[in-house]
């Protein structure tokens, strides 16, 4: 059976494997264990183990193209090379495509893999591979579009949710829209799957380019003073003490503290500087770009600062283009997709580096997979998991690195083939996550977090 066929067997333990990993006692992996191994020394090979505090998550919705990225093929055959070269970097012998000049200037701190592999080539599903490292059984893509469970594995952001203590800042924050396809359906990886609703990210999907903008989720209305949340909070501590007198469950215990401690977290003087993007000089503003995604990429920025764990920058349709470029590919890619993203990458990692927190942020652009080798008959390209480029910054990687390698027309990997597995391995491993984790879901089943390896060529 193949190890994609057989996932469910891997993440899904039995009793006798709990034991045998966890200990007599059958346990999940606790707190106080994942803080122990976050503590202690680790040996030359796993230096990198836990030097990220935080990681932010770019994702280019719909998924962006190799060719004219990452991995250009500017002496590959014509149908297949499109309309665009490739440019020098910082890095002697390293080409990106000609339409990113400001991230080729920062090629010195980027670490490329250029042979990330999968083959599900459905937006939804593939989604899931990309947000959690283990995806959907091979049969499913049969399916095509269908709605997100309780029963998905958990993302990221809902995993470091469960495992970190929480402090005054919310440990998971996503910016911008919900990603859905164009007919609705909601992408996979965004919820907390089998963790529950406790586990949800702060959802922020407001316009932040105003300069005097609030963000509403975490922001009273400029004529509600900030006493009178703490009204609201007194008012819940009222009926929260009359609900408790009614009915002493430990279900409802449970929902009281998770209850209070996201008030908690939403009134906290802390939370309100970190979401504080107005405070940011215009010159800083203007640095990331005049663009929703590059001020979704600058809050990142300062909720990275401030210390929240895991942010998820989404880069969907807007009105300019969309990264799922089936028809007028290299107009949408010149005019709108490439500027936007090249800008505010750029930007982010410079400005991280510059305030040294790059070594301890990971900064991820990913996507679900990449674009067709081929052009279409729209000027197109359209799905393509076989092969695709992604770009990792920051705590831990390597510096000035390009992984992996595909063919002469960017269809196959020739060199070095990773999946979103060995991806979310290396995530977590940066994190501090030991591979052996355990996640339990809500009927207490225990499953496996990590089932692939982390991506050595791209660690420091």
């Amino acid at each position: 059976m193949d190890a994609r066929e057989s996932f469910r067997h891997k993440t899904l333990l039995t009793r006798r494997e709990v034991l045998r990993l966890g200990g007599a006692s059958g346990l999940a992996l606790t707190l106080s264990d994942f803080l122990r191994c976050k503590s202690v020394a680790q040996p030359a090979a796993s230096r990198t183990f836990g030097q990220a505090r935080s990681v932010i998550v770019l994702y280019l919705h719909g998924g962006h193209a190799q060719q004219e990225t990452w991995d250009p093929k500017p002496d590959g055959p014509l149908p297949e090379r499109g309309e665009f070269g490739a440019i020098a970097t910082s890095v002697p012998g390293v080409r990106f495509g000609e339409l990113l000049p400001r991230s080729a200037q920062i090629a010195h701190k980027l670490a490329i893999i250029r042979s990330m592999s999968h083959a599900n080539a459905n937006h939804v599903q593939a989604s899931m591979d990309a947000m959690t490292g283990q995806g959907h059984p091979p049969q499913a893509e049969a399916r095509g579009d269908f709605a997100p469970s309780v029963n998905d594995f958990p993302p990221f952001g809902a995993v470091v949710s469960r495992l970190r203590a929480h402090g005054q800042l919310p440990p998971w924050v996503q910016i911008g829209p919900l990603m859905r396809r164009n007919n609705g359906t909601i992408l996979h990886g965004q919820s907390p799957g089998f963790l529950g609703p406790r586990y949800s990210p702060l959802a922020i999907d407001q316009p932040l380019l105003p300069g005097d903008v609030r963000i509403e989720a975490v922001a009273s209305n400029p004529t509600v003073p900030v006493m009178r949340l703490n009204d609201r909070g007194r008012l819940l501590e009222q009926v929260e003490q009359q609900r408790r007198q009614l009915d002493q469950a430990a279900e409802v215990q449970t929902f009281d503290a998770f209850h209070r401690q996201a008030f908690n977290i939403l009134s906290s003087s802390e939370t309100a500087r970190a979401f504080n993007l107005a405070a940011e000089p215009g010159m800083v503003r203007a640095r990331y770009g005049a663009t929703e995604f590059g001020q979704r990429c600058l809050l990142a920025r300062r909720l990275a600062e401030a210390g929240v764990p895991i942010v998820n920058v989404h880069f969907c349709h807007t009105p300019d283009g969309s990264w799922d470029t089936h028809g007028r590919h290299f107009s949408q890619m010149k005019n709108s997709l490439c500027p936007t993203f090249d800008q505010a990458f750029s930007a982010l990692v410079e400005d991280l580096d510059q305030r040294g927190l790059l070594g301890q942020t990971l900064v991820l652009a990913t996507a679900e997979f990449g674009r067709t080798p081929r052009v279409n008959n729209a000027a197109g390209r359209d799905h393509w998991p076989w092969v695709y480029s992604i770009a990792l910054a920051g705590a831990g990687t390597r510096p000035g690195t390009v992984y992996g390698s595909s063919d002469g027309i960017a269809a196959h990997p020739t060199a070095n083939p990773h999946d979103p597995r060995d991806l979310a391995a290396t995530v977590y491993h940066l994190l501090g996550v030991p591979p052996d984790t355990l996640l339990h879901d809500q009927t207490n089943r225990p499953h496996a977090l990590v089932i692939g390896r982390p991506i050595d060529g791209v660690l420091a």
